[in-house]
């Protein structure tokens, strides 16, 4: 039993370590910039591992030096409430929740279906799995959260942790400074990292001179970057952007 004990208070103290130091680390955010996040080492490494070359772009841009107008529209597109919650839109993420267990139980049958056929067939392949296509009920400050610190696993204890340094991110630091660091640390492309990077790869503009229409199209993209960024003149893309360049006005900026 008392060994039990002892493993059990290891445990908790290392917990509690590790909730220090991304207590820590989140301070410091305060006044010095993050110089990179695990989700960007985790793609520079693939890259190099896939390429042998990390094709990188990022250049960090004070808040004030980033146009109005892609500020308004990440948050028209990704975070309609962000001056407002504490961190967490509660609604969205059961939402969220609810609507990709549908998808995965759906995916499930459609592939438990066509094993059944290619069974029933006796081909000697298996049938190409069917993916299920996963949303996200996450704000602004929980996807910058994700970023800085976690990988993509999606399991109820990373989620807890995500929640975790949420809250911290929302005690420490200031909504400006949230949406600061998520502008220029957020994916828009294959290496393309940071609104100066994103403005200067696809309108050859700096991030302070983005117009309404490229920064709502840049915001498009955010939910899939490496997939918009083979056309990102799409129909869809441009279609979209004029939703959010409509919602724009609305946003209440931090």
């Amino acid at each position: 039993m008392k060994h039990a004990l002892r493993i059990v208070a290891l445990i908790a103290l290392s917990a509690l370590a590790l909730q220090l130091y991304f207590l820590g680390r989140i301070a410091l955010m305060k006044a010095i910039d993050p110089e990179s996040t695990s989700f960007q080492r985790s793609e520079a490494w693939r890259l190099l591992v896939e390429r042998r070359d990390v094709a990188w772009h990022q250049q960090w841009m004070p808040y004030a030096q980033i146009s109005p107008s892609l500020k308004r529209a990440v948050i028209a597109s990704e975070d309609s409430g962000f001056v407002e919650h504490d961190g967490v839109e509660w609604d969205a993420l059961e939402q969220a929740w609810q609507r990709n267990e549908k998808t995965e139980a759906r995916a499930a049958r459609l592939n438990l279906a066509a094993e059944q056929r290619a069974q029933a067939r006796g081909a000697a392949q298996a049938p190409s799995k069917v993916a299920a296509r996963i949303v996200g009920g996450s704000t602004i400050t929980q996807q910058l959260a994700k970023n800085l610190f976690l990988d993509s696993e999606r399991t109820l204890l990373r989620k807890g942790q995500e929640l975790a340094i949420t809250f911290m991110l929302e005690a420490l630091l200031s909504k400006q400074r949230i949406l600061e660091i998520y502008l220029n640390s957020v994916e828009w492309g294959e290496g393309v990292f940071g609104a100066e990077a994103a403005a200067g790869h696809y309108f050859h503009v700096p991030a302070a001179r983005l117009g309404v229409s490229q920064a709502a199209q840049l915001a498009v993209m955010l939910p899939a970057p490496k997939r918009f960024e083979k056309r990102p003149g799409s129909a869809y893309i441009v279609g979209r952007a004029g939703t959010i360049a409509a919602r724009m006005p609305a946003v209440e900026l931090p």
